[in-house]
């Protein structure tokens, strides 16, 4: 099949959790013999390039401002899309949705598949206008698509209570790394294997980095004395995402601890290097799709500690690794109850966490389950096959 990937920044993936599901789910599907176009934005990919691993990188204009960039590349890459021969065309996210109508009228041939990776109205950094916009979206991906995937059973749910549509269930997949990695690179951070907590995330508020932040600091305020947490730093790995103002805030609420280390957006050896040296992933976020930062951090053989929202409890049921959402107090408890813990139980905490990524979220089990959902034909398709059969040979 010849499928095409809209919505997402682009390609490579450097940061950003649609990004990360649209590169390994088009590079495993290359892998399994389609073809398979990647739209991208110019201003987003490190390095400009036209082929990824196999997938081919189509650019296409966008006005790049916060409320314009995704839907003016979505439309630009819809328009290109109508003049090539796609099987599929699949959409990511529900901003992106609001156009999808255009090929389902258009282009009657190509399947239009829709990913619903999160509510994104639910992020603060939006205003009233564009979170209207956001929640047309989200009818939309439940309308337009031939098939509409859902990336959690949350959100699955959503669809069915919200709209009346059921959904296909298929969550986020990450590869397992079989190959060994150092720890050389973080360095640059002052960073020491064993040595530090790592929250991997786009600093927006809906992640909440401030809350963990503050918990790190009560923590080292009321273990001043013990060695293992007066020693212990805080990796912040991640940047500003038209958020200018929330990350200064962050810098001066961190200005008061020495210990706290801000990276900014990583990718490759360095972000592997940065999940696999952690003492655990704090994740403290309070609306997700299906957070695949914390499903890398499982696929690393770490433990997490995360919040207790329906999205993280999909993953992780250990009420060691849980604290409350948008409770600083819970996140101050958790993270010392995990410090007091044994190494062997972190390392049991770790082990389960990987079981569970190669039983249920490893590429190699998620992607053919994509595949399955672009096999099914269309009521055209399967009319047009039916009146075929019936013709004379």
């Amino acid at each position: 099949m010849k499928i095409a990937m809209i919505g997402q920044k682009g390609m490579p993936a450097h940061y950003g959790g649609v990004e990360r599901h649209v590169h390994d789910l088009s590079v495993r599907l290359v892998e399994i013999g389609h073809e398979v176009i990647a739209y991208s934005r110019k201003w987003y990919p490190e390095i400009l390039k036209k082929d990824v691993n196999g997938v081919n990188i189509a650019f296409t204009p966008s006005l790049h401002t916060k409320h314009l960039d995704a839907i003016t590349h979505t439309f630009t890459s819809t328009i290109h899309a109508l003049f090539q021969d796609y099987d599929v065309i699949h959409y990511h996210g529900v901003g992106p949705s609001l156009l999808s109508w255009i090929p389902r009228i258009l282009k009657p041939r190509a399947k239009i598949i829709i990913t619903f990776h999160s509510i994104d109205r639910y992020h603060q950094k939006w205003n009233m206008i564009a979170k209207f916009f956001l929640r047309l979206g989200e009818r939309a991906a439940c309308t337009f698509a031939h098939e509409t995937i859902t990336v959690s059973q949350s959100l699955q749910k959503y669809c069915v209570n919200e709209f009346g549509k059921d959904t296909a269930y298929i969550p986020n997949g990450v590869y397992i790394p079989e190959y060994e990695i150092g720890n050389n690179l973080i360095d640059k951070f002052g960073l020491e294997k064993d040595n530090y907590l790592v929250m991997v995330s786009r600093l927006v508020p809906h992640k909440g980095a401030h809350l963990l932040i503050e918990a790190f600091h009560n923590l080292k305020a009321h273990n001043a004395d013990d060695p293992k947490i007066k020693n212990l730093k805080l990796a912040i790995v991640g940047g500003e995402v038209y958020t200018n103002e929330y990350v200064k805030q962050l810098h001066l609420q961190a200005s008061n601890v020495n210990d706290i280390v801000f990276t900014d957006f990583q990718s490759g050896d360095m972000l592997e290097q940065l999940y696999k040296n952690a003492l655990t992933l704090v994740h403290p976020s309070l609306n997700e799709g299906l957070p695949i930062t914390v499903l890398q951090a499982m696929s690393y053989n770490k433990p997490v500690l995360v919040s207790t929202i329906p999205e993280h409890l999909e993953l992780i049921n250990n009420p060691r690794a849980l604290f409350y959402e948008n409770d600083v107090d819970s996140i101050e408890r958790c993270m010392d109850e995990f410090l007091n813990t044994s190494a062997e139980q972190r390392s049991a905490m770790g082990k389960k966490n990987l079981e569970t990524i190669e039983e249920e979220y490893a590429w190699n089990i998620i992607a053919p389950q994509v595949e399955k959902v672009y096999a099914v034909p269309t009521k055209r398709q399967a009319k047009r096959t039916a009146r075929l059969s019936q013709l004379p040979v």
